[in-house]
């Protein structure tokens, strides 16, 4: 039985519709490939996901990650054997923070490093000759000269290359020293209170010192720095600490009271308010199991977990259970009479008033 040709036409269109979904789709959003078995391909949304390529001893891989993992993470994800000697760039540590990352890994190879009469061994993923014999161990001065006695082809013949110093007296000794770079924690009102999350990755600093050196025989003896100079600037960390939006209103000492409204688990409104003491705080601490307290700088006393120590009224918060305060997450280790009259009320405790450190 033959279908009318009214329908003959409308199925048609419908097939040239459908092929031409299909052709903007893929012009649009052309498969990507990942890391995985065979040729294997699939499509992705890039902005929840992150593709990292991995140049290894001439091989490329691609595999894809989730924003936020570290470069070791991946790697070790991959299946990729790493010697310590080994260098990869950027470092093991270093967060994926982009859609996508390259990653470079410099296998070592051996060296010998000939010293006047004495010859040393090493593995190095270096092809800096003063790096390399650096990281020997071997001092540098400054005028020394590093000489490649093998062609510099020996990764193809299979030789170890030999650097032999040539000492010419240098006066002076250059040192490379790193910076450590300062870590602030910020908070976010965002993110759940006590989460962390990174902000800004730090980075070293490097700076240059110039040493005198002075001889006896021709033996080092001492050194006097010359000069001083910073040539990489380190890059804070900064770390984003969840906390609540009560803690935008903190108690102070001046304040003596603090009000302020909270919701609790069951959707119910409370109001409450926080008052500070000042008390030796050692016989309440074995409560939570043992441990000693401290002081921030701001004198909010602290457990060891970094807790604030809070008084509060036991039937409704038992002892070491965490709660939030304007001055951040705490655990309750203690009570008072104010439960009688406000039982929502936390006393926090604090060195404010006799400011003796206990």
């Amino acid at each position: 039985m033959r279908l009318s040709k009214k329908f003959d036409y409308a199925l048609i269109a419908l097939m040239l519709t459908l092929t031409g979904l299909v052709f903007l789709e893929t012009v649009y959003n052309p498969p990507i490939k990942t890391f995985a078995e065979g040729e294997d391909y699939e499509v992705v949304s890039i902005k929840e996901s992150a593709y990292v390529t991995v140049y290894d001893s001439g091989k490329r891989t691609t595999i894809k990650t989730t924003p936020g993992k570290t470069i070791g993470e991946v790697l070790e994800k991959m299946g990729v054997q790493l010697e310590p000697t080994d260098a990869v760039e950027p470092g093991l540590n270093t967060q994926i923070d982009a859609d996508n990352y390259y990653v470079n890994i410099f296998r070592s190879y051996p060296a010998v490093i000939k010293d006047g009469n004495q010859e040393k061994y090493i593995m190095t993923a270096s092809h800096d000759p003063k790096t390399i014999v650096k990281n020997a161990g071997i001092v540098v001065y400054d005028g020394d000269e590093i000489n490649l006695l093998t062609e510099n082809r020996f990764l193809e013949v299979g030789v170890a290359p030999i650097y032999e110093i040539t000492r010419n007296g240098g006066l002076t000794v250059t040192i490379e020293e790193e910076i450590p770079f300062p870590e602030t924690k910020i908070k976010d009102y965002d993110i759940a209170p006590g989460d962390m999350a990174l902000k800004q990755p730090g980075e070293l600093g490097s700076k240059e010192l110039v040493y005198k050196v002075f001889y006896i025989d021709g033996i080092e003896v001492s050194r006097e720095l010359i000069s001083e100079r910073v040539t990489k600037e380190p890059v804070e960390k900064i770390v984003a600490v969840g906390a609540s939006k009560i803690e935008q209103k903190p108690l102070t000492p001046s304040m003596g009271r603090n009000y302020y409204t909270v919701t609790n688990s069951e959707g119910a409104t409370i109001e409450r308010q926080e008052t500070f003491y000042d008390l030796n705080m050692s016989g309440v601490m074995g409560f939570c199991g043992g441990g000693s307290y401290s002081i921030r700088d701001d004198g909010v006393k602290v457990d060891q977990d970094g807790y604030v120590i809070v008084a509060a009224d036991l039937s409704r918060y038992p002892r070491c259970s965490i709660v939030e305060t304007s001055l951040g997450l705490g655990k309750v280790y203690d009570t008072g009479t104010f439960v009688f009259k406000n039982p929502e009320q936390f006393d926090i405790a604090t060195d404010w008033t006799n400011r003796n450190g206990n």
